[in-house]
């Protein structure tokens, strides 16, 4: 197990701190679920589960990056520059997909809770933080507070 942690992490590295690291993800996939979860909760009319949600969040990245790998390497041998174009539509497509069969919905169910969830993700982001600048003044650098 040491020499496996080892050839993992640089060295220095505590089981703690991979516990931290853990957490944390854990953590940050929570957080992204929760506008996946109030989007599908939008679309299917309140029939979206908090598990679908984080399920959705896990597999849509991971088959948005397997699709756009391998259309790329497929496509951009063939057409160029383009075929990355044509890669990055086909991969959004097979998140859509990922959102469609998780919770059930159609191709424009699909659609509409991807683009809702990144709606609600913004609105998030922003309210988060307008709280953090309000709660921890000099949280960010003097340079962009001028603006």
């Amino acid at each position: 197990m040491t020499s496996l942690l080892s050839s993992l992490f640089p060295s220095g590295v505590t089981l703690l701190e991979i516990l931290a690291i853990a957490v944390a993800l854990f953590v940050i996939w929570i957080i992204v679920s929760i506008p996946a979860w109030i989007a599908g909760k939008a679309v299917t009319k309140g029939k979206a589960t908090f598990g679908q949600a984080m399920l959705a969040t896990l597999l849509g990245p991971i088959v948005y990056i397997i699709a756009l790998v391998v259309l790329d390497l497929l496509l951009g041998g063939v057409f160029g520059s383009i075929g990355y174009i044509v890669a990055f539509v086909l991969a959004f497509v097979a998140w859509v997909w990922v959102y469609k069969a998780i919770f059930k919905t159609g191709w424009l169910g699909g659609l509409a809770i991807a683009i809702l969830a990144i709606i609600v993700f913004i609105v998030l982001l922003i309210i988060i933080g307008t709280l953090l600048v309000g709660i921890v003044p000099n949280l960010l650098p003097s340079t962009l507070t001028q603006f």
